[in-house]
């Protein structure tokens, strides 16, 4: 399903009376419910990611639950650079190769410092700003959520 697709019915259930929705598609199962605090929540089938707002937890099943103080903003000073995307996270381009960046690494605005894969798809992730790179605040191989803070760069 279109990330964009996504993104749009988790806007429609969050705006509307509807407090739990399914569709199922070609590509899989796609399941939105409301919580209770009016903040929709995406669950897709095993194989599927989801796309859901920035202070929206998506879960994909029969992962565990994500909870949503894991997706804030680390309190310190610098430029966060924040995940555009669901999906998983690598720090280089295979298990063989050398990570892109690491903490100490001088990165230029536009140079690529990570990878996050998406429905099967390898998308580069580039720098934001010019800087050296003080944390890594992410694990490779770990699942990250839309608007989730991926490096710290001083």
């Amino acid at each position: 399903m279109d990330l964009r697709k996504l993104k749009t019915l988790i806007d429609l259930v969050s705006e509307s009376n509807v407090s739990e929705l399914e569709i199922t598609e070609a590509e899989g199962k796609v399941r939105i419910v409301k919580g209770p605090v009016g903040a929709p929540v995406a669950v897709a089938a095993p194989a599927m990611a989801a796309a859901p707002a920035a202070s929206t937890p998506a879960v994909a099943l029969p992962a565990a639950p994500v909870a949503a103080a894991a997706v804030e903003a680390p309190v310190a000073s610098g430029h966060v650079v924040k995940s555009p995307m669901v999906g998983t996270f690598y720090t280089a381009s295979s298990p063989e190769a050398k990570p892109f960046v690491q903490v100490g690494s001088v990165v230029k605005e536009g140079e690529t410092i990570c990878i996050i894969e998406a429905m099967k798809i390898l998308n580069e992730i580039e720098a934001d700003k010019s800087g050296t790179v003080s944390r890594v605040l992410v694990d490779n191989g770990q699942a990250v959520e839309y608007g989730q803070p991926l490096f710290m760069i001083e």
